[in-house]
């Protein structure tokens, strides 16, 4: 019996600690904003300074903390008029005789969304630069991107990978 009883006080405590884990076991119901959502915009920027202009726009209700924003800017069309979508930030360099660049950017928060164009040249005397420019914001949750090989710089890719039904997209004000 001496012989068994290390063997039983093992195998006891073996069982305690196989059971005991870190997870508990509380479901966790996942928000109606956890899944991804588009819609385009339209901005009029206003003038910070001469080489900035920016727009600002808060979100219907706060993003969930975990949801990422990507803005994808409208530069053209295809040949069978499909748009051409670039992921911001984007360099657009000109071909005038300075070589001057115009910068898109943006930034986000859980409440709000900010697109920047900057440039090296005078923005006052070119507004086609920010003027009548199309964006396309795409919220998408983080966490199912994680660990995908989706490609962000590739509209289509995203669209694909989320399943977002561009005929539902709409144009925000």
């Amino acid at each position: 019996m001496k012989k068994l009883f290390p063997i039983f006080i093992f195998a006891l405590l073996s069982f305690f600690v196989v059971s005991c884990d870190n997870n508990d076991d509380v479901v966790v119901q996942p928000s109606e904003d956890t899944y991804a959502v588009a819609f385009d915009l339209s901005p009029t920027f206003t003038r910070v300074n001469s080489n900035l202009y920016e727009f600002n726009r808060a979100f219907d209700g706060p993003l969930v903390e975990s949801d990422v924003v990507l803005i994808y800017m409208q530069t053209g069309l295809t040949n069978n008029g499909s748009p051409i979508w670039k992921l911001l930030p984007y360099t657009f360099y000109t071909n005038n005789a300075n070589n001057d660049v115009v910068d898109y950017g943006f930034d986000f928060s859980k409440f709000d969304i900010s697109i920047t164009v900057s440039g090296t040249l005078n923005l006052d005397s070119n507004a086609s630069f920010y003027a009548g420019t199309k964006y396309r914001v795409v919220l998408v949750p983080a966490k199912t991107g994680k660990g995908t090989n989706v490609d962000y710089n590739d509209y289509n890719s995203v669209i694909k990978f989320y399943n977002i039904d561009e005929s539902k997209i709409s144009l925000k004000k």
